[in-house]
């Protein structure tokens, strides 16, 4: 098998593996956060550590698979690994410093971030400075303008939505309360909006299969916590606004 059938094996098993996502997602509710009763899950983990733990290899996996690439002094290349590195230093060591999360996580579910953040880094990061073919021209293609221009939307979407949740817990409280203001006026996730509509910009910048397939699991993923966000929200705020959607505007 050379390595590019096994790199679009990888991707097409991420694909399969983001259609089981949404399945089950929608019939049990993610473990995390304040879904997390503490059982059946096995041992637990500090919230903070397991984020850093499930989120490295988007970081330095990455850059060192990136950096093996004949391509990776290229300037299109060099270009999405700045793209792909602002959101993961952010997402990996930043946010777990910014929140005040003392809870716990199962180890299990650690382990599968672990493992999918794994196979996610390789198959991009060796299409980008690898497989692919981008020369410089490419920056000036609609595809890669369009792409990015959706990618820094998600981003600022996905930071300011965080910043708000965050601000909900100043001080010493661990507690949730309902945010309001930028894009909660409408719907109760844009948090997640912003980081679907990144890697659909980045799978639409890099024109790429494996781009994609995160772009698809991302959603598989997130779509249903959105939802189980929206109806918790709901269930204990009675004087929730009943006006806002779980995660796009005035739809859904």
């Amino acid at each position: 098998m050379t390595e590019l059938e096994f790199h679009r094996l990888l991707v097409w098993a991420m694909l399969a593996v983001a259609a089981v996502t949404f399945w089950y997602l929608f019939r049990r509710t993610a473990p995390y956060g304040r879904h997390y009763t503490g059982s059946g899950w096995g041992p637990d983990i500090s919230s903070k550590v397991g984020w850093v733990v499930m989120e490295w290899p988007a970081v330095l996996f990455f850059l060192s698979v990136y950096l093996q690439g004949h391509a990776a002094m290229d300037i299109v290349p060099l270009v999405f690994l700045t793209m792909w590195q602002v959101h993961y230093v952010n997402r990996t060591f930043i946010y777990p410093l910014r929140t005040r999360s003392s809870g716990y996580t199962p180890l299990f579910v650690v382990m599968m971030g672990l493992v999918f953040n794994l196979v996610n880094a390789y198959i991009n990061a060796r299409f980008v400075s690898e497989l692919g073919e981008y020369a410089a021209a490419w920056l000036s293609d609609p595809r890669f303008l369009i792409g990015a221009s959706i990618f820094v939307f998600g981003m600022i979407l996905n930071i300011r939505s965080d910043t708000t949740l965050l601000r909900l817990r100043k001080g010493a409280t661990t507690k949730y309360g309902v945010p309001h203001g930028g894009a909660f006026r409408y719907i109760s996730c844009p948090n997640y909006l912003g980081e679907i509509l990144e890697w659909i910009g980045w799978a639409i910048a890099t024109w790429s299969l494996a781009g994609l397939s995160f772009a698809v699991f991302t959603f598989a993923n997130l779509a249903p916590r959105a939802v189980s966000n929206h109806r918790w929200y709901r269930e204990r705020f009675p004087d929730y606004p009943p006006e806002r959607r779980a995660l796009i505007p005035g739809v859904w």
